[in-house]
């Protein structure tokens, strides 16, 4: 569960991580996955599981919901983050639900640290409202009520 790769181009972050994910009466299994970040989508992070020559699943959630999930557990519905605990210490775990079933995933602590810690100095926390381009979110809107 290391981070074998880093980017931040001063507007995006990108972090390869192993996770750890169990699905009920499954065996754990390992699969490559990165963590993403974007100055343009300031308040959520992406969590892309699989490679890209098999195609990943994408699940965004709140920057927040992550960090919050470092110390307590954090969320509600489709996604929740929990803290590192005596039956997993070294890892994060985020579960991730939808209507066709739900998949546990443990991500070592370091590595969503080091993630963090370049997100908030692309976009420090408490700023992101800053970073949002107001006319293209309502063109959005617009083009989807057409």
């Amino acid at each position: 569960m290391t981070q074998p790769f880093s980017s931040s181009d001063g507007t995006s972050v990108t972090h390869e991580v192993v996770t750890h994910v169990v699905v009920a009466d499954e065996p754990p299994v390992s699969l490559p996955a990165e963590l993403r970040y974007d100055r343009a989508d300031p308040y959520a992070v992406c969590l892309a599981l699989g490679g890209t020559s098999t195609g990943t699943v994408d699940w965004a959630f709140a920057r927040s919901l992550l960090s919050e999930g470092l110390s307590r557990p954090a969320g509600v519905g489709d996604v929740l983050v929990m803290p590192p605990h005596r039956c997993h210490r070294h890892s994060v775990r985020i579960v991730v639900r939808s209507r066709v079933g739900a998949a546990v995933l443990d991500i070592a602590t370091t590595a969503v640290i080091a993630f963090l810690k370049e997100t908030d100095r692309v976009v420090p926390p408490g700023t992101e409202g800053l970073h949002i381009d107001l006319d293209r979110v309502v063109a959005d809107l617009r083009a989807g009520s057409e």
